[in-house]
């Protein structure tokens, strides 16, 4: 099954040979591109331990080779509390005519 948008993944080299290391990576997209039976290019972000993104990237991945990993209540609560912040903290503009 094709990941979708949102899903985090645990890509390792059962995925492809270049992932020697662990990556976990937030799918952006899947794109449709023609390629081999059973592999895809994902276009998404590198995650740290974390779970904040650290690298947008596209990889191309064997699809039987993903593990799709559950994000926890915490860090999903954490990246609220992230991006409310930083709306908080914008400057407001007042347009004045």
């Amino acid at each position: 099954m094709l990941p979708r948008s949102g899903d985090v993944l645990e890509v390792t080299r059962s995925a492809s040979v270049q992932f020697v290391a662990p990556l976990l990576f937030r799918v952006i997209r899947v794109h449709d591109w023609p390629t081999y039976d059973g592999w895809a290019w994902l276009d998404g972000y590198a995650l740290n331990s974390a779970g904040d993104a650290v690298e947008r990237r596209s990889i191309f991945v064997r699809v039987d080779g993903l593990r799709q990993v559950s994000v926890g209540a915490e860090q999903r609560a954490r990246a609220v509390r992230r991006t409310s912040r930083a709306t908080a903290s914008r400057p407001r503009t007042l347009c004045v005519s």
